[in-house]
């Protein structure tokens, strides 16, 4: 367990040419308004997890019948996208359209479900590693699947040459030099979660925990909590010890690959993070918290009895507090309220 204190807190960006992530919801206020699945998901109230006034887990398993917080993210785009197209998007919208991207989770369902939705094709591009099961899950929201590489990165880079090869386009959930504008607006879908849970809460939190691969998620949220409870509540970005892509970035003061052995916290299993996340969760997070595999892997039992059963990567930010080390040393104590993300269904 490693923890730093965010000596850049409230300055200036780390990756000047990447924006900040948007808090601009009333685009994403009209698109969910036209779709029946949206509906707002669950505020949990669970504070005998942890010995403190209140713990709220929002409870993102259910987003829109595709099992994680993704949900609103590649999809959102794709509506974006074909609302520009057409006044009244419907199916045949984006027909003829192929979006391409690199998935070890989550993200290649939304993607192919926004496909599916507006006649576009998905193609999901996964590495060696990656369960059929999962392959299988992408088939049936419409996608082709093509497994090429060993590990996600791999996966990345075919499906950047064979976006540039066929003309189609590359959906990540990631932003890196010159690749911007997409994931910005993916991750402006995220911020549904953090509208949902500044109303839900009965008060603002004094701490808020996010558990974060690439950032897309952490960033967004972070940026929307910093516009609602202003400075109140401590934020926390939560990685595995294994990938502390963002922790190792904000140490440099610069974007830097954080290489090491794979984790059980998949989705969270990312060796460098997104610029624009990088640039938001700089302004906007005070901690930045690594956990191990065991450390995780200890808490999952109880958070299933509690009725919150989820991966390793989805209680990651949970799990953050149910630990006794890491909350002793966040000095979270028995007057905090706490936010909590669960950010998906069990595999």
């Amino acid at each position: 367990m490693n923890i730093l204190e965010n000596p850049f807190r409230g300055g200036a960006k780390l990756a000047p040419s990447a924006p900040y992530p948007s808090t601009d919801s009333d685009r994403l206020k009209r698109l969910l308004a036209l779709c029946p699945a949206a509906t707002q998901t669950p505020l949990t109230e669970a504070k005998d997890l942890a010995p403190v006034k209140n713990l709220w887990i929002k409870d993102e398993r259910g987003r829109m019948n595709l099992g994680s917080f993704k949900a609103l993210g590649a999809a959102y785009v794709i509506a974006c996208l074909a609302c520009e197209d057409s006044e009244s998007p419907d199916s045949p919208s984006l027909k003829g359209r192929t979006f391409v991207t690199a998935s070890a989770g989550n993200h290649g369902l939304s993607v192919a479900a926004g496909a599916r939705i507006f006649g576009a094709q998905a193609v999901v591009y996964i590495a060696e590693s990656v369960p059929e099961s999962f392959a299988d899950r992408l088939r049936a929201q419409g996608a082709r699947v093509v497994r090429d590489g060993a590990d996600y990165a791999a996966s990345m880079t075919a499906a950047s040459r064979a976006a540039q090869q066929h003309g189609w386009t590359l959906l990540s959930d990631s932003s890196w030099e010159g690749y911007v504008d997409l994931p910005r607006l993916l991750m402006e879908g995220y911020l549904q979660i953090a509208i949902e849970a500044v109303e839900q809460c009965p008060q603002p939190p004094t701490v808020i925990l996010l558990q974060a691969g690439v950032g897309g998620m952490a960033g967004a949220l972070a940026a929307y909590f910093r516009q609602a409870w202003q400075d109140e509540p401590r934020i926390v970005v939560v990685e595995p010890e294994s990938a502390p892509a963002l922790q190792a970035s904000i140490t440099a003061g610069k974007c830097v690959f954080a290489d090491g052995p794979d984790s059980i916290m998949g989705r969270l299993d990312c060796k460098e993070p997104s610029l624009i996340a990088l640039n938001g969760l700089a302004r906007d997070a005070d901690l930045f918290l690594t956990l191990d595999d065991t450390e995780v892997a200890a808490q999952l039992p109880a958070l299933a009895r509690a009725g919150l059963e989820t991966t390793a990567s989805g209680g990651a930010g949970v799990v953050a507090l149910m630990n006794e080390a890491s909350r002793s040393a966040l000095g979270i104590g028995p007057k905090d309220r706490v936010l909590c993300i669960l950010t998906e269904q069990p595999a």
